[in-house]
Formats: C-alpha cells, structure tokens, sequence
C-alpha cells in the first residue's frame, strides 16, 4: 500500500433499548446479541451496555435507537447516537 492510498474505516453501528437517560447529554443503550455458545453451539443472547453521546437529548427510555462509533468523548463515552429508530 502506497501512501498515497487513504483506508477508509467503516464505523460500527450497533441497535439498541435506551436503559438511562438521567446524565446530562448521555444516555445508556443496551444491546442484545444473539450469538452461538462458544462450546455448545447453541444461540444465546448476550448484552452489553453503551454510554452514547446524546448532544440534543432526542432519546427516552424505552425508545430503540440506532448508534454509531466514535472518537472518545469522555472515560465512558466512545459511541455517539445516530438516530431514534422508535418511540
């Protein structure tokens, strides 16, 4: 690769149910993924939770959004939210 090719790096976009929103311009995602068990092969649900950048505050709790990566905006927060899919 020459240096005059530039990579573009696709950012992660992730769906999730908003659990918090009592931060100022943060809000907290959880994310369920089904994934196969590593030994036994069946699908299991796994969470995982997300401290997003929420700059205008669009999201409640209950609300399904969408999320995208970003640079570090704080200790927590690496993710930034892209749009709120649903009420």
């Amino acid at each position: 690769m020459s240096e005059s090719e530039t990579t573009v790096h696709k950012r992660k976009t992730r769906v999730g149910i908003v659990v918090s929103d009592k931060m100022d311009k943060t809000i907290v995602v959880e994310h369920v993924a089904r994934v196969p068990h590593p030994r036994f092969k069946k699908i299991v649900k796994k969470s995982k939770k997300y401290y997003v950048h929420d700059e205008k505050g669009e999201a409640a709790i209950g609300d399904r959004v969408r999320i995208v990566e970003t640079r570090p905006t704080s200790k927590l927060k690496r993710w930034s939210l892209a749009e709120v899919l649903s009420h």
